[in-house]
């Protein structure tokens, strides 16, 4: 067969490959648009990390409240309607204060960490400058980790959330799935666990807590919390007063 025949074969297979790898990107973004859409209104039934959890025990130096086998998880999603107005005021006087003026990425956040992290001492973690709609993305949408490509999937699921839900949807999803504990997840879980009460009856104090323990739920304990952790609640129930209280969540619940 000469060479002149095999050119044209080429470069039929090159336009037959373009077009398949055209077909499986425009189908992964219409299912994950179809995903995040469907979630607007469905409570998730679990998240990657809550099938993980429910698999594997975490490992780690100084965890607490880890729990025994068999393991389940406990999980219940509720609305802003059904919280305490305290809960998603200490949420975003704890992680993102900006929530309600950015549209999923606060640069001025992720600077200040980039430079913190540049200078900071060996051994100190890493400081993070997630938005809560990010923070949102990673846990509804994606696997536990640290790669470029999980990064990449967070920041284009970022954008499909702001786009497709409003701030009061995204709050849901936070308060609602984000780990509280081991085995944990949400509010109302976390509510029950730690002050055996439901997450409509808790405090600004009790909320500020279970607000103040997210960087690291499993080091730190909402139910009998140490120094550190009894630190930033009262750095958090600051920001709660300085965000204005009632009249922020006022503003959130018509966002």
């Amino acid at each position: 067969m000469s060479s002149a025949k095999l050119i044209p074969d080429f470069s039929i297979l090159l336009k037959q490959a373009g077009r398949l790898l055209l077909q499986v990107v425009a189908s992964l973004f219409l299912a994950s648009l179809a995903w995040v859409l469907m979630y607007r209104w469905v409570a998730p039934p679990a998240t990657w990390l809550m099938l993980d959890r429910r698999a594997h025990a975490p490992v780690g130096l100084g965890y607490y409240g880890i729990q025994p086998e068999p393991r389940h998880i406990n999980y219940q999603f509720r609305t802003l309607d059904e919280v305490a107005p305290a809960v998603p005021l200490a949420l975003v006087a704890a992680e993102d204060q900006r929530f309600l003026i950015h549209h999923g990425f606060d640069f001025d956040a992720l600077t200040k960490a980039a430079k913190r992290n540049w200078n900071r001492a060996e051994g100190k973690p890493v400081v993070g400058g997630s938005t809560i709609s990010q923070q949102v993305a990673k846990n509804v949408f994606l696997w536990q980790g640290r790669s470029y490509v999980r990064k990449a999937a967070e920041a284009y699921f970022t954008v499909l959330i702001e786009f497709l839900w409003n701030k009061r949807r995204i709050m849901e999803m936070y308060l609602s799935v984000a780990e509280m504990g081991d085995c944990t997840f949400g509010v109302e879980a976390a509510s029950l666990r730690y002050f055996g009460k439901h997450a409509s009856e808790v405090s600004p104090a009790e909320a500020a807590l279970l607000a103040g323990v997210l960087p690291n739920p499993l080091r730190f304990r909402a139910s009998n919390p140490g120094p550190v952790a009894r630190a930033k609640q009262q750095r958090v129930l600051r920001n709660m007063r300085r965000l204005g209280g009632t009249t922020y969540v006022k503003i959130l619940l018509n966002k």
